[in-house]
């Protein structure tokens, strides 16, 4: 013991060890037996459970506009038990529309009355010890949630209208619901980025039909116009689709106060050179601003398990 000990301090000589701390007396001590080894980069050897989805979430009102009416739901929760081991994801951007605050009223409802009814379908069923399945699919959910959604809004808000566009990411599969123009894109690992939902706008319309280009869509006086919207027109289908998640990558759920302002190929390079997806949401948030700010702006940033 004595001699191992004195290999851990060992003695020094009086007549250097005063010479040695001058100018020393603000510098912390730390005895060799306390400094630590770096640790060993177990990240390409172990895989950790459960699988986590990872979440930025950021809105401004923009610099034109004097109120938000845009709303925001997000919901992120994982569970590992046998034989599942999922996460679980609901999020949602709803852009209102209408003036004099039926806009912001429409919004709110639209994304509180589909995350409701999404999660007072699918919580019970998915978190129950007995394993219970809906007797609907995830589909047909999401699409009689936004109808219900749209029932309430033209019961409730004369005049007011919202776009939505929704994520619902459980287990192995991403269904997506959407009506009217806000956008949810893919990014890949890569940096590839797609867009996931058609614009139910009129110029989105007289471009599919060849009588604009995408240039001349950007300053069409009838940029704005949604055929398709929530609260407003007849009875409509939402768009409903699902896909399988991919190994990584990422889903960007937002209002066209961002995606029509700051170009595709900036959206993925910031998304791509962030340090988190709420660092990715605040600097999409930021160029947006930058770009002029014409509306709110709404972002939520899905960062998809490896």
């Amino acid at each position: 013991m004595t001699s191992f000990l004195a290999k851990l301090f060992p003695k020094r000589d009086k007549s250097t060890a005063g010479e040695s701390a001058k100018g020393k007396e603000n510098e912390p001590i730390v005895e060799p037996a306390l400094q630590a080894t770096p640790p060993t980069n177990l990240r390409s050897k172990v895989k950790l459970y459960p699988i986590q989805l990872t979440v930025g979430c950021a809105q401004s009102v923009g610099m034109q506009r004097s109120h938000n009416e845009d709303a925001v739901f997000m919901m992120n929760t994982a569970m590992t038990a046998e034989p599942s081991n999922m996460p679980f994801g609901l999020f949602i951007v709803a852009d209102g529309m209408g003036g004099h605050q039926h806009g912001e009223i429409a919004s709110a409802i639209a994304a509180r009355a589909l995350s409701g009814y999404v999660l007072n379908k699918l919580c019970g069923p998915i978190f129950s010890y007995k394993s219970n399945s809906p007797n609907q699919t995830i589909q047909e959910i999401m699409s009689e949630g936004i109808l219900d959604a749209h029932r309430i809004i033209l019961k409730e808000v004369q005049g007011g209208g919202t776009t939505l566009s929704a994520v619902l990411l459980r287990g192995e599969q991403l269904t997506i619901a959407h009506v009217g123009d806000s956008r949810i894109y893919s990014i890949s690992p890569d940096g590839e980025i797609q867009v996931l939902t058609r614009d139910h706008s009129l110029v989105r319309r007289l471009i599919e039909l060849g009588q604009v280009t995408e240039e001349e869509a950007v300053t069409h006086p009838q940029r704005n116009v949604l055929y398709r919207a929530l609260g407003q027109g007849e009875p409509f289908e939402p768009d409903v689709s699902t896909y399988p998640i991919t190994s990584g990558g990422y889903l960007l759920i937002c209002s066209d106060g961002l995606w029509g302002v700051v170009p595709d190929d900036m959206l993925s390079n910031i998304v791509m050179n962030a340090q988190t997806p709420l660092d990715a949401c605040q600097q999409l948030v930021e160029a947006a601003n930058e770009a002029g700010g014409p509306d709110n702006i709404s972002v939520i940033l899905v960062q998809l398990p490896e």
